[in-house]
């Protein structure tokens, strides 16, 4: 479908936001009913708030068709991980923006009109989003770390097989420059690279692995500083 089109954008992404919106009311209007022993109609709400999901699912995917999967058993890992990852990236952004300016805003202008219990409530989504939106950053963050270490296990499968087949085994050394030094998790093969650091955890980009504060832990599995190694990699032929 072409996107370029801005009224159509504009409209399939109302679409999306109204159908969004009727399945939490209908839901909500279930409640309720089931509440005041409306069982009937109870079940009528959540029935139609689930139809309200699927045609939101079908507006969502025309704006992100990116993200639309027919076939999953045709897609090779790497695909896969790039689908997850823009999921993820579009949590962030959208957690990012509520507690940055829409909550924010919501507060202020509550505040003007002197609704106490809007601007508290405003705020204390914020204060949801901010956690959110922190929380998808790790998972983000997570699985970007994730992608190497399962490279680095196919490698060794790879090596090993070769092996098997009667060929050599690879000549492994750590490196000798701290900056540029790999290490290891021995629990969970997470690679520390020094050239990359761990921003997410407060180590800059270009420290070693030496001068990272010993209270630090694995990113992945949360283990100990002392759990990990130096990362012995093939020597060039």
């Amino acid at each position: 479908m072409d996107l370029s089109n801005f009224t159509t954008l504009q409209n399939l992404e109302a679409a999306f936001g109204g159908e969004s919106m009727a399945n939490r009311k209908y839901l909500f209007f279930a409640e309720v009913a089931r509440k005041l022993g409306f069982t009937d109609l109870a079940k009528l709400f959540k029935e139609t708030a689930e139809q309200e999901t699927e045609h939101a699912f079908a507006h969502f995917v025309l704006l992100h068709p990116e993200l639309a999967i027919n076939d999953p058993s045709a897609l090779t890992d790497e695909q896969k991980r790039e689908i997850v990852s823009r999921c993820l990236s579009l949590a962030i952004e959208g957690e990012t923006y509520e507690y940055t300016t829409m909550y924010p805003e919501f507060a202020s202008a509550a505040q003007r009109d002197r609704d106490n219990s809007a601007a508290e409530e405003f705020l204390k989504q914020a204060k949801e989003s901010t956690d959110h939106a922190n929380t998808f950053r790790e998972a983000a963050h997570r699985f970007g770390l994730l992608k190497f270490i399962e490279n680095y296990h196919a490698d060794r499968y790879a090596e090993a097989l070769e092996v098997l087949n009667g060929g050599q085994a690879a000549t492994r050394v750590a490196g000798d420059d701290p900056k540029t030094r790999k290490w290891i998790c021995r629990q969970c093969s997470m690679i520390y690279d020094p050239v990359a650091g761990d921003p997410d955890s407060g180590i800059a980009p270009g420290t070693p692995f030496e001068e990272i504060p010993d209270d630090w832990k694995c990113p992945i599995c949360g283990a100990s500083k002392k759990t990990f190694k130096p990362l012995e990699e093939k020597v060039a032929a």
